[in-house]
């Protein structure tokens, strides 16, 4: 990340906050006369101490304690408005980020995101947005505060003379800018690497919970064990270089605060010795200068902090500037669902011929049966009809339209895709089958459910359709969960459904009652049912065998 990259981002996680970016302005002044205050109340302190020392006849007790007392109460109050306008910041940042993301990754899905690590992809969505909130919160405002606080009073104290205001101007740049910058630029490369390497292990983390049944059968704990350790060491050895360069810096910072101290002290020693100030003007700026480094310690820590934040905000941005390989369409007519024409589709891979010039017709209120061993690229057809991705060469028509050219909203309100593995949400059945139609009445849902033969198996639930549904649908069987998929499909009531191995899971008599409601299902519906079954396909009214790419008509 190079620093004008670093600068971009910066202003594009700020432009994220869009109008709510203002707020900024009132908190870094609460920000900046909290600061004030704080630094005043020692200032006023010392230039009592002054007067009572040189006996001062115009030094008056009350005045001066009244005034420490106003500069503590309005200290206070400036400290809370910072601190709640910035945690407004921060939240709504947060929150516009989160909706960004999942606007991103719904625009992405399921094409661009079918090869991604979803775990880098949970670590981007929960673990680097929480990193910004630092950004938002405790990075912004500070910084644009504590420059403004470092001149104002770099000035006050030049007002006793002009080289006492240049060196605390030099010590609040070294220690609050030039530190944590220096800080930053060394730990950028450690940072990003970090983030990756977060991203890999939470991953891998999910891959194996995911395959824990199978790794215990197979006796292969000790080797995912090994791999885990491995990866941890990894960021372990990298959390150890930010460490290191965090204690750098903060060595560095103290030499730095120490020196221009002793430079203030030394400085106006001379300067009194001269006769150039008074002792007053001895006594405040060296005071001064002695506790009015608190808000540059403050950016002296957030160098390393800052870098492995712009780290989290690049891998965020660079998820949201990814383009869809599908983009959504907007803008044109709807169209009402007519058949399906495939004509000279051809998909590649890596440079392996997936389809190759497939022509079909999937004509409307017809069962069409799809048959082929796998990677034959029956399911990438299914998904090229649903606009999950885009062939390189040919065309796809639904009435007689190119799905480029079809409202993307329209042609998932015209389609139903069940897949070979139905995803269930960690919530009840029924709001698993509402996914479908979110106002779907109970008994267009128990109505869905018996043709797909699940509504019996429901109601000898505990719970019925209430029954909450464990996390990843483990709680159900894999011939269940399809059975929910293909209940969703008919509660959805799309003209066309895509079915993709709907009775692979399944026994000859479920298997016989899904078939026989498909069949039903012919006179306002049109079915491509992909199958090895060849008792599936004895519904279809036409067949097509897929092999190597090629797809013909075979019955």
């Amino acid at each position: 990340m190079k620093r004008e990259n670093r600068i971009r981002i910066a202003c594009r996680l700020i432009k994220i906050l869009d109008r709510r970016r203002f707020a900024i302005v009132p908190a870094v002044l609460c920000g900046l006369m909290s600061a004030l205050c704080e630094g005043l109340i020692p200032a006023v302190g010392a230039w009592g101490l002054a007067a009572i020392c040189t006996k001062n006849g115009h030094f008056h007790i009350g005045p001066f304690f009244g005034i420490l007392a106003v500069l503590g109460i309005l200290r206070g109050i400036f400290r809370y408005g910072e601190t709640a306008i910035s945690s407004r910041i921060a939240y709504n940042g947060m929150a516009m980020l989160r909706n960004r993301i999942f606007t991103a990754l719904r625009k992405l899905a399921p094409a661009k995101l079918s090869g991604k690590n979803r775990g880098d992809l949970i670590t981007v969505i929960m673990a680097d947005v929480e990193h910004l909130e630092s950004f938002y919160g405790h990075t912004i405002v500070p910084v644009i505060s504590t420059a403004l606080y470092a001149i104002v009073i770099s000035v006050f104290m030049a007002t006793f003379h002009p080289v006492l205001g240049l060196i605390a101007f030099a010590a609040y740049t070294a220690v609050g800018f030039v530190v944590p910058f220096v800080s930053a630029v060394c730990s950028k490369g450690t940072s990003e690497h970090l983030r990756h390497q977060s991203g890999l292990l939470s991953g891998y983390l999910l891959d194996s919970l995911r395959g824990l049944t199978e790794t215990l059968q197979y006796g292969g704990s000790l080797g995912r064990m090994a791999e885990m350790n491995k990866q941890t060491d990894r960021i372990l050895k990298e959390e150890k270089k930010l460490r290191w360069l965090e204690g750098l810096s903060g060595g560095l910072t103290e030499v730095f605060v120490i020196g221009f101290e002793l430079c203030m002290v030394m400085t106006a020693a001379v300067f009194y010795h001269k006769g150039w100030i008074d002792f007053t003007g001895v006594l405040v700026p060296c005071i001064c200068m002695l506790v009015s480094f608190e808000p540059c310690l403050e950016l002296a820590g957030m160098g390393s902090k800052l870098s492995k934040t712009l780290a989290s905000g690049k891998r965020i941005l660079d998820l949201l500037d990814e383009s869809p390989t599908a983009p959504e369409i907007e803008g044109e007519t709807d169209v009402t669902f007519r058949g399906v024409q495939v004509e000279n589709v051809t998909v590649t891979s890596e440079g392996y011929p997936v389809l190759q010039a497939v022509s079909l017709e999937i004509p409307e209120n017809a069962i069409v049966g799809l048959t082929g061993p796998s990677s034959s690229g029956k399911s990438t057809l299914l998904k090229l009809l649903m606009r999950f991705g885009k062939p390189d060469t040919g065309t796809i028509r639904i009435s007689g339209t190119s799905v480029e050219q079809i409202n993307t909203l329209n042609l998932r309100e015209m389609e139903s895709l069940v897949t070979q593995d139905t995803y269930l949400f960690a919530d009840s059945l029924l709001n698993n089958l509402r996914v479908a139609k979110t106002d779907a009445s109970m008994e267009e849902i128990q109505e869905a459910c018996k043709k797909a033969a699940i509504h019996d198996f429901i109601l000898s639930l505990p719970h019925g359709y209430d029954t909450q549904v464990s996390e990843l649908g483990d709680s159900l069987s894999d011939g269940e969960r399809q059975r929910i998929g293909l209940a969703r499909a008919f509660l959805h009531g799309a003209p066309f459904l895509l079915l993709d191995e709907p009775t692979r899971n399944l026994d000859s008599f479920h298997e016989a009652v899904i078939l026989r409601s498909l069949h039903h299902q012919r006179k306002d519906k049109t079915i491509l049912l992909v199958s090895h079954r060849p008792s599936a396909l004895c519904i279809a009214d036409q067949v097509y065998a897929a092999e190597r790419g090629h797809i013909l008509k075979v019955r």
